[in-house]
């Protein structure tokens, strides 16, 4: 037994009970710091001296998650914990959504109700709770964090990300990471001025969005208004204020996924090269080629922006790639969508065994590249009300090395993505061979 193996929830314990804090000091007699200092003499006398409440037998690690968004990213996650033995429960505010379809028990709330979320959070009682989108309610997690509840990364880092103004900030202003030049809009007039002031061409982002959601480009006057509509009803939030940033001269756009331990260093994953459209992801493939020196710099910016946020788990960290610098461009807590081409077996473990292993505190002894691949999405091209059926599957398997994942997704909605399409080969392998073949997979498959 090790000391690590008291800090679980202990059977018959009343584990909502005066929160999962006041548990562990009043129940076992420790708090988090005496317990990590304690010497294993004093612990077996405290384990003598409390027989009654704690078995002389190393506690299952079997946890509770709570999953706050349920699409493609949380259903593989929520494989990734079941593999590990862990209890799970989807959420999300439509039925049916992709990891609800794998996980233990589900739950449909709006996530931007605080009532909503904190009713769930007493109903199940979890030990940990792992954001998946943006559109929460996420002050809420800072009471569920005092509670003892561990939320993923952490309740800062969720509050932080959730707003595109908190976490440039800190990135530009605090940490002094180099950005692009950025100003902020809440009206049509300010919009305006902010544009003028950045410089045409531009692009605009709703504060709180996600996927390409509300983005757009401005590359002239006629654009401008526009532009402030499809920010104001297409992001997550409907949010009232914008961010307008210069357009970077950029040769490359990264992700550079990297993880954060509760014991251990921050480690990378190899850089993932990917292209969007409408904000969006599109196609991703790893490695992507970095200059050694350019690479340093990006790891160096995601690690400090990291720790500044706290926690452990996956962060999908994005760099634009100039001629002669390196600039942050965005973060995302969570796994990445660029970051599904690792389901092509690419590293030694995928980014939702990375997540998983990072939010439940075991070793990661390293991150390795097995093999390159790509990926690229399969888009809807028409609305649907019903479950959509998929055309095409035998031809888009017909290649070498190939392979096809339908995400579940109950309704079909125009450039709504409905699964992804996956191509390997040996890590020296021609990522644009692979890209090409992982394109004609995903145009192979027709979502009707």
């Amino acid at each position: 037994m090790t000391l690590q193996t008291v800090r679980g929830r202990v059977d018959n314990t009343p584990s909502c009970m005066q929160g999962r804090k006041s548990w562990r000091t009043n129940y076992l007699g420790f708090n988090n710091k005496s317990l990590h200092t304690a010497t294993h003499r004093e612990f077996f006398l405290f384990l003598y001296s409390n027989l009654y409440f704690v078995p002389l037998y190393p506690i299952c690690m079997r946890k509770k998650i709570l999953l706050l968004g349920s699409g493609e990213l949380g259903k593989e996650f929520v494989i990734a914990a079941q593999r590990l033995g862990q209890y799970v429960v989807a959420v999300d505010s439509y039925n049916d959504a992709p990891a609800m379809q794998v996980a233990h028990e589900r739950e449909i709330i709006d996530m931007l109700n605080g009532d909503e979320l904190a009713r769930i959070v007493e109903k199940h009682c979890p030990d940990i709770v792992v954001p998946e989108v943006e559109a929460i309610r996420t002050e809420r997690l800072y009471g569920f964090e005092e509670q003892g509840i561990q939320v993923v990364p952490s309740a800062r880092a969720a509050n932080f990300t959730m707003n595109r103004r908190a976490v440039r900030d800190l990135a530009a202003r605090e940490l002094g990471l180099r950005t692009a030049r950025y100003a902020y809009a809440s009206t049509i007039e300010e919009f305006r001025e902010a544009v003028l002031s950045i410089g045409v061409p531009c692009v605009v982002k709703p504060l709180m969005s996600s996927s390409g959601k509300g983005q757009s480009y401005i590359r002239s006057a006629e654009d401008i208004d526009r532009a402030w509509d499809i920010a104001m009803t297409k992001g997550r939030a409907k949010d009232s204020e914008v961010i307008v940033e210069e357009f970077i001269s950029f040769h490359t756009e990264i992700t550079l996924l990297t993880v954060t331990q509760k014991t251990g260093e921050t480690l990378f994953c190899p850089p993932i090269g990917h292209r969007q459209e409408r904000g969006d992801y599109q196609e991703s493939w790893q490695p992507q080629y970095v200059q050694p020196e350019q690479l340093r710099q990006a790891q160096e910016m995601a690690r400090a922006i990291t720790g500044a946020l706290t926690g452990a788990g996956i962060w999908g960290v994005e760099f634009f790639l100039g001629d002669d610098a390196v600039y942050f461009s965005e973060l995302s807590p969570r796994p990445h969508d660029t970051g599904m081409v690792t389901l092509a077996g690419t590293q030694n473990l995928s980014e939702f065994e990375l997540h998983c292993r990072a939010v439940l505190g075991l070793p990661i002894p390293h991150i390795s590249l097995e093999r390159a691949g790509a990926s690229a999405v399969i888009l809807a091209e028409h609305e649907s009300t019903e479950p959509p059926v998929y055309a095409g599957l035998a031809s888009a398997l017909a290649d070498s090395d190939t392979d096809v994942r339908i995400f579940g997704k109950p309704v079909a909605r125009m450039y709504r993505r409905m699964g992804v399409a996956l191509a390997c080969g040996l890590p020296d392998a021609d990522t644009g061979e692979l890209r090409d073949r992982a394109r004609r997979a995903a145009a192979a498959v027709v979502v009707r």
